[in-house]
């Protein structure tokens, strides 16, 4: 039995933030580089302190809209600070895990990502959702092609 880890399916380099970014510049790399997870660490560091999730920023953007509208949302969201956006309660795991240990937390938590992080908890991967979409759609095909 072939015994998958978190390594052979997460996506890395992974583009990072750090406390001193805006909610501009999540906004800007989402929408055209379309991530929809980044992690935020200590600039000093390198260590995770935060994750801006899809849901997070949406969340903070729309009550910026609400506030105060469209035509300054731009201005805005230049000064809000990052960790207004990102989410402190998070959590992480380690490359060497396995898939099957990893998924049932995905389904349990409801989670769209976690970060991948070394010992030092700098981060080195990122696991999505997408990357077990990925994951099935390869088993199937490869399914296929074994009964075809």
């Amino acid at each position: 039995m072939v015994m998958l880890t978190v390594a052979d399916i997460m996506t890395c380099p992974v583009m990072q933030l750090h406390e001193g970014n805006t909610l501009h510049d999540a906004h800007y790399i989402t929408r055209h580089r379309g991530i929809r997870h980044l992690p935020v660490v200590n600039q000093e560091t390198q260590q995770i302190i935060g994750v801006v999730t899809q849901k997070s920023l949406i969340a903070k953007v729309m009550s910026l809209m609400v506030l105060y509208g469209s035509d300054v949302l731009e201005q805005h969201e230049k000064q809000t600070n990052i960790m207004e956006v990102a989410v402190c309660d998070f959590d992480t795991i380690k490359a060497d895990e396995t898939i099957q240990d990893v998924a049932p937390f995905f389904l349990r938590n409801k989670h769209g990502c976690l970060p991948v992080v070394d010992d030092n908890n700098h981060v080195i991967g990122i696991v999505t959702s997408t990357d077990f979409v990925n994951l099935s759609m390869m088993l199937i095909d490869k399914l296929d092609r074994l009964q075809g």
